[in-house]
Order: structure tokens, then sequence, then C-alpha cells
């Protein structure tokens, strides 16, 4: 088997360009670094660096090994942190999924309650749009919307939460003529033009084509795109008008306004799906509860309060 610390070597060769730049970084000997270098050589049958002028060259073999090396060494530093987590009698790695909105508002505050108590806590977040099945390596909580118009999402070996439910809006170019009204009902939607912010087929987009279809009309796009942001961006601009969930309208662009969306009223769930073998940790069980607290401030500090 590989030695792991014998592939950082190679890694910090090649990141400073030579061995005596990776023996500055690593504080080695310059000889250090030299057989470490030629070790691995032995031991993977590869020739990893070419003579060029007055140094050296990683090869082709070299560049290869090192970038697929580093999901390896990232796997190794999670198993040194589990093991320094079971000596210490809990762990010390969690890992949470979510859509971007969820993530931007209230997961700061998620990691920064359980870095408090636990300043070696190392928490990894990734984005789940758009969404799959659970395959791969299982996340610790998993923070989904779902459509109140289909069925619950249960997932084998999670432990489904309801954390809250959303109203969406509309959001209007500034100057609008359906801005003079508070309220706009979703049949005065059918003669403008839309931006989509959801190409992906997501519970948000289904949600939103189900209403325009309960009002008689299939919305005109002038644009579609997959970033919500993006698509804010483009109504600021005059391009057309687009509908969100509140959650994702706390920094509104200039050149825009929001206004409540009734008639029928689009609504989501967002739930948070907690695996069972994790549940009963204390760790796990903190990020629930800041969780739910975060998503019943965010019920009073939506765009349109």
């Amino acid at each position: 088997m590989l030695n792991p610390h014998r592939l950082r070597v190679l890694q910090s060769v090649i990141a400073t360009g030579s061995i005596q730049g990776a023996a500055r970084s690593l504080h080695y000997s310059p000889a250090t670094v030299s057989q470490h270098m030629s070790i691995l050589a032995q031991e993977t049958g590869l020739k990893l660096f070419e003579r060029s002028g007055r140094g050296l060259m990683p090869t082709s073999s070299a560049l290869a090994l090192a970038q697929g090396s580093t999901a390896v060494l990232q796997a190794f530093d999670e198993l040194d942190r589990l093991v320094e987590g079971l000596r210490r009698g809990r762990s010390s790695h969690l890992t949470l999924a979510s859509f971007t909105s969820a993530a931007k508002e209230w997961l700061p505050q998620v990691v920064a309650t359980l870095r408090a108590r636990d300043p070696e806590l190392t928490v990894q977040i990734s984005l789940n749009e758009p969404y799959a099945e659970k395959t791969g390596h299982p996340v610790d909580i998993d923070i989904r919307n779902e459509s109140p118009l289909e069925p619950e999402e249960h997932f084998k070996g999670y432990l489904r939460h309801l954390l809250r439910h959303e109203d969406f809006a509309v959001v209007l170019p500034a100057g609008h003529p359906l801005a003079d009204s508070e309220t706009v009902e979703v049949h005065e939607l059918s003669d403008q033009m839309w931006v989509d912010h959801d190409i992906k087929d997501s519970p948000n987009g289904r949600m939103i084509r189900t209403a325009a279809q309960a009002a008689g009309f299939v919305p005109q796009f002038a644009a579609r795109l997959d970033d919500h942001n993006a698509a804010l961006s483009l109504v600021a601009a005059g391009l057309g008008i687009t509908v969100l969930p509140h959650l994702a309208l706390r920094d509104l662009p200039r050149g825009t306004v929001v206004r409540a969306l009734r008639n029928p009223t689009v609504q989501r769930r967002i739930v948070a799906h907690v695996r069972q073998d994790r549940a009963g940790e204390e760790l796990v069980a903190a990020a629930l509860q800041v969780l739910r607290e975060e998503s019943e401030k965010s019920l009073g500090a939506g765009p349109l309060t």
C-alpha cells in the first residue's frame, strides 16, 4: 500500500515547484524530500520527475498521481478526526447537505453554535440540488424541500423532521404595473414574460408550474437558468418576473419588488432527514435543534414583512 505521507510530499513538490521549495514548506532537508520521492517512484513503478535545465519537472504520471491522491488524503484526514473523536468519546465530524437558500440563511448559525461547543469540530456541507436518490456516502442531516402536492419523502436509514412550511412570492421589476397591489393573483401573471430559475425539475419548479396550470396558463420564459440569484438579476434588468420562496428573497437586487402571491397560494415544505444511526448523538441532536430555531426565526423575517 502506498504511504500517504509520501503522497503529501509529492503534492508539496508539485505545488512549490521544486525539491527545495517542498523542503522549506515541510521543514525537511532537501535530501529527505528526494529520498521520499525516490521511494515513491520505486513503490509505484512510475517515473515521477524529469530533468529540465537545472531543475525537475513532474511527469504526467506524477501530476495524475498527485491529483488522484487528494480525495484519499482527505479521507485519511477524516479518519484521523474520527479516531480523535472516539478517543474523546464523541464525534468531531458532521456532514450536512442542503439546498442553497437554507445553506446561506441557516447553516452559518448551525456551524457557529456547534463549534462554540466543540472547537475541534469539522462540518462538511454540500449542496444537494438537483435532488436524487440517496447514494454514495451518507450525510448526517439532509435538508430538502418538498411539494405539499406530492407524497412525503422517506429514506431508508433516515428519520424525517418537518422544519416549516413556506410561501412563495412573485418578484417584479421596480415600476411594474402589478406592483401597485400588495397581492398578485397567479392568473395575472399569464401574459407576463417569466425568468425560470429551475431547469432541473425540482419540487419548487413543479409547484410553480402546477399553480400556473391551475390558473389556466403555461408560463412564457424570456430566460431559463438554474440559479435563483442570477434569475433575480435578470428580473432587476426588466427581462421578466419570477416566483420564489421567501427564504430565497433575503437579499434582493436593486430594481426589484416583492408581492404576495395568491389564488392559488404556492407553498413548500422544508424537511430535515436525519441519519438514524447518529440521531441519538448529542452533536446531531444539537444541530437539528439549531435548525429548528433558525427556521422558526425566518418565519417572521420574510421579504414581505
